[in-house]
C-alpha cells in the first residue's frame, strides 16, 4: 500500500500535524482540499474500524470537490472502495468516510466519527460556521486507540475576519496551528493562473486569494465598481431585441432587471419592481414586450414546486418564456465578484452599463447597498433587485444549451 504522494511545504505541515486543530489556509489552486483529502484517508488507515467525516458547504461542492478528490487518492493508495451516492458515503474495508453539507445544521446528526475535516469553512457566515462547528465537534466522539486526542482540522481560502479568523488568529490556543499558503507555491498551475487573477481582483482580493492572507474584503458597498456616471448608457429597447431578464423570487418583492445585449456590453434597460408573485411579473413582461423574445435568468431556487403545485420555473415556462440557469445558484461572493468585473474590471474596461432613467430602484441598490456581519445586507431590501440583475450577469456566463423557440 506504500506510496509516493509529492506533496508541497505547506500540504506535508498539515498532514503530519498532530495538533486538536490545524488549518491550512491559502490561496486559490494552492492545494488546500488536496492535502485534506489525503489527511483524512490516512486518519482512516490509521484508525481501521472508525469511521471519518469531511465537510463541505453544500452538496454540490461535495459532488464538485469531494468525489474526485477521494475517488482519486484512494486509488492511489489502493484502496478498494464503494462510493454510495444517496448517503454521500465512501465504503472501505477500513471503515466508512462520511461526506456532509454544511448548509443545514440540522443535518449533522446520526453518526460517529473520529476525526474530522471542514473544508471552505470561511463561505459561510461567522454565525453559520459558528453553529456548525458545536454540531461537527458533537460528532467527535469516538475514542482513539492510542488515546491521541479527536482532531477537527480545516482548509479553507480566507474570506475576510470571519470564522477562521476568530478560531485560529483572535482566539489562539496551544492546541491550535495555523498554516497559510501562497498560490505561487504550487509548481503544478499554469503559468497564466496568476497573471490572469491579478487582472481580475482588487489588491484586497489578491491579498486573500493569492496569498491567504486574512483582510478586509467588506468595506463599504457590496457593488464598489459601479458608478453612476461611468456605467451610463441611454440604450433602451429596439424593435427586434431579444430581452435577457434577470430575476429574483419573493413573494410580494418579485424583482426583474431587463437587459439587452450588443456584441460584449450587456446594458440594463428596464426594471419591474415589487410585483406580487411570479404569475405577476411574467403578465407584466407578456404586457409591456410583446413581440420581443425574452429569455429568463432566475433563481436557481425557483425549480422547487411550491404549496401552489406549480415551481417558479414551471410558471415561468407556462408563459413561453426559455430560462437559462445553472443547477443551483451561485456562491454570494462569485455572484458579487462578477458582477464587479462586468462594472469595471483591472483594465479599466466597463462591460455592463445601466440605463439610470428606466433603472432607478436598480440604480440605487448598486449604490447603497453595503455589507453587514461580513454579508450584503439583506435588511434594506436592496439585496432583491441586486439578485436579480446578477442572476443575469452569471448565468450569461456560464455555458448552458438551450433554445429558442
Amino acid at each position: 500500500m506504500e506510496q509516493e504522494i509529492e506533496l508541497l511545504e505547506h500540504q506535508a505541515a498539515f498532514i503530519e500535524s498532530d495538533f486538536i486543530h490545524t488549518a491550512i489556509v491559502g490561496g486559490y489552486r494552492s492545494g488546500k482540499s488536496h492535502a485534506g483529502a489525503i489527511k483524512t484517508i490516512l486518519k482512516k488507515l490509521a484508525y481501521p474500524g472508525i469511521d471519518v467525516a469531511y465537510y463541505l458547504p453544500t452538496y454540490g461542492l461535495i459532488k464538485d470537490i469531494a468525489y474526485s478528490k477521494f475517488s482519486h487518492f484512494l486509488s492511489r493508495f489502493k484502496i478498494k472502495y464503494t462510493l454510495n451516492r444517496s448517503d454521500y458515503e465512501y465504503l472501505t474495508p477500513y471503515g466508512k468516510i462520511i461526506l456532509r453539507s454544511m448548509d443545514n445544521p440540522d443535518t449533522i446528526i446520526g453518526y460517529e466519527v473520529g476525526y474530522s475535516l471542514i473544508d471552505e469553512a470561511d463561505i459561510l457566515s461567522t454565525s453559520h460556521m459558528e453553529d456548525i462547528l458545536i454540531r461537527v465537534v458533537a460528532r467527535l466522539s469516538v475514542p482513539l486507540p492510542d488515546e491521541k486526542p479527536n482532531s477537527l482540522d480545516f482548509v479553507s481560502t480566507p474570506e475576510g475576519f470571519k470564522f477562521l479568523y476568530n478560531f485560529f488568529v483572535k482566539n489562539k490556543h496551544q492546541d491550535k496551528k495555523l498554516i497559510q499558503a501562497k498560490t505561487k507555491n504550487n509548481p503544478f498551475i499554469s503559468k497564466s493562473y496568476i497573471s490572469t487573477l491579478e487582472m481580475s481582483y482588487t489588491a484586497e482580493q489578491l491579498e486573500a486569494y493569492l496569498n491567504g492572507e486574512f483582510v478586509n474584503l467588506t468595506i463599504g458597498s457590496v457593488y464598489k465598481k459601479y458608478d453612476r456616471v461611468k456605467n451610463k448608457t441611454v440604450r433602451v429597447i429596439q424593435p427586434g431585441d431579444v430581452l435577457h431578464i434577470g430575476m429574483d423570487f419573493n413573494i410580494t418583492k418579485m424583482n426583474a432587471v431587463i437587459h439587452v445585449q450588443d456584441s460584449d456590453f450587456k446594458y440594463a434597460v428596464d426594471e419591474v419592481v415589487n410585483a406580487y408573485d411570479t404569475d405577476e411579473v411574467c403578465a407584466i413582461l407578456k404586457r409591456k414586450y410583446t413581440g420581443h423574445k425574452i429569455i429568463i435568468y432566475p433563481d436557481a431556487a425557483g425549480k422547487a414546486r411550491s404549496t401552489s403545485g406549480k415551481s417558479d420555473h414551471e410558471i415561468i415556462r407556462s408563459y413561453g418564456y426559455t430560462i437559462r440557469v445553472g443547477n443551483t445558484n451561485p456562491l454570494v461572493k462569485d455572484r458579487v465578484n462578477n458582477m464587479n468585473i462586468a462594472f469595471c474590471d483591472k483594465e479599466g474596461n466597463r462591460s455592463y452599463l445601466i440605463n439610470d432613467e428606466q433603472c432607478p430602484t436598480y440604480s440605487e441598490a448598486l449604490e447603497r447597498q453595503t455589507y453587514k456581519n461580513g454579508e450584503p445586507d439583506k435588511s434594506t431590501g436592496f439585496d432583491h433587485i441586486t439578485e436579480a440583475g446578477g442572476y443575469f450577469i452569471w448565468n450569461s456566463s456560464i455555458s448552458i444549451t438551450y433554445k429558442i423557440s
